[in-house]
């Protein structure tokens, strides 16, 4: 098998992600902050934090909460930072982990601004700064950035962003879903005043991990309350001495994406990034020699970046029916639909059918997008002789 699909779930997982985990579960349970685990508990959480300081450009790790994973922290920061849709404005590459709760929070029928995208997927900073400026001023709470695009992997300009968040005062929230472990993020220097991030992803960790980073200085009220381990007379919280991680958290899943982190680190997330951005460039460059394929964002342009993934769609093909008939006869797992991001497919012109998405990993070998290429080249030429081509 040859697996293409690493935006959704990064697969294969490097060796120390294995052995941490089956040294978590086959050692005694571990709880936070409660006794009767292992000793080096609260040290597991608070160096997994410090690698993902490291990872993300964060400076107080203590403010870095674990969650399930992205759609689990974005919920969290919109319900703890008091965001509904009238007050925010987002993009039209966002995915459904930040439309949904949006559209479903606030006034029924109202949604956030929504600022559109070109037909490669990215955003122009200054379309940002028109709606900020054009917002009114009592109702300005948070700009809400999708790092890297899940559709095209086109990586925005968070900086810039950041910096006009601040300028007309609003708070910045970005989503690194898609750009933790495989782009570089800076966080406190790009003024991110809230961030999400996956474990599961290109941070190498497993399904059911990940977190959420908010601003020491900024308000914010707990999604949920329960135990803790800390205090249990305490049942009436102050905002000075709230607590985000309540119940018994997921520490294999913590061992596994500290791991994780530490092997992205010892690589380097430069170099990490630099490989994946040749796969892309080169399996672009494949592609484009077929006839009846069209590649999203072929070629970075000046000053724009590509996250690991490349969408392409085939003509006279639905994108699903590529990504079945390379699965199924090729042993090749891609992803095709409108990958949970419906706003954007307008503006990339791709349909209902949305793109076949092919997405990278550290693990990922040339030779295994060259056999991808044959592959179309295959299926390319059987249409080509059909009935229904012709």
């Amino acid at each position: 098998m040859i697996y293409l699909n690493n935006s959704a779930t990064s697969y294969p997982k490097p060796a120390c992600v294995l052995e941490a985990v089956e040294r978590a579960v086959s050692g005694p349970p571990a709880g936070q902050f409660r006794g009767g685990g292992m000793q080096e508990t609260e040290d597991l959480f608070s160096s997994c934090r410090e690698l993902l300081g490291e990872i993300l450009g964060i400076r107080e790790t203590e403010r870095i909460f674990f969650s399930s994973g992205a759609t689990d922290s974005l919920n969290a920061l919109f319900s703890g930072l008091g965001l509904t849709a009238e007050n925010v404005i987002t993009t039209a590459t966002e995915h459904n982990s930040v439309l949904r709760p949006l559209y479903n929070r606030g006034n029924a029928g109202c949604g956030p601004v929504i600022v559109p995208c070109d037909e490669n997927g990215f955003v122009d900073p200054e379309r940002i700064r028109e709606a900020a400026a054009h917002f009114p001023a009592k109702e300005r709470r948070a700009i809400v950035l999708n790092h890297c695009s899940n559709v095209t992997g086109a990586i925005q300009d968070a900086a810039a962003v950041g910096a006009i968040a601040g300028e007309y005062g609003f708070l910045f929230v970005l989503d690194c879903a898609q750009s933790a472990g495989c782009v570089p993020v800076q966080t406190d220097k790009w003024g991110v005043d809230a961030l999400a991030f996956t474990g599961h992803k290109s941070l190498l960790g497993l399904q059911g991990t990940g977190g959420y980073y908010v601003r020491k200085d900024l308000p914010f009220i707990p999604a949920r309350f329960g135990g803790t381990g800390r205090d249990s007379r305490k049942l009436v919280y102050s905002p000075d001495d709230y607590e985000y991680e309540p119940g018994t958290q997921n520490s294999p899943g913590i061992a596994a994406l500290k791991a994780g982190c530490g092997w992205i680190l010892s690589h380097g997330i430069g170099e990490i990034a630099s490989r994946e951005s040749g796969l892309r460039a080169f399996l672009a460059g494949e592609l484009e020699k077929l006839p009846g394929v069209r590649v999203l964002g072929a070629h970075p342009e000046q000053g724009r970046r590509y996250g690991p993934v490349l969408s392409f769609t085939v003509k006279g093909l639905k994108s699903a029916d590529v990504s079945y008939i390379l699965q199924n006869s090729y042993e090749i797992v891609t992803r095709a639909g409108l990958m949970c991001a419906p706003l954007i497919h307008p503006f990339l012109k791709t349909g209902e059918d949305g793109t076949v998405r092919v997405s990278f990993s550290p693990f990922t070998e040339k030779a295994d997008l060259a056999v991808l290429t044959d592959a179309l080249r295959e299926i390319l030429s059987a249409l080509g002789g059909s009935e229904d081509a012709r």
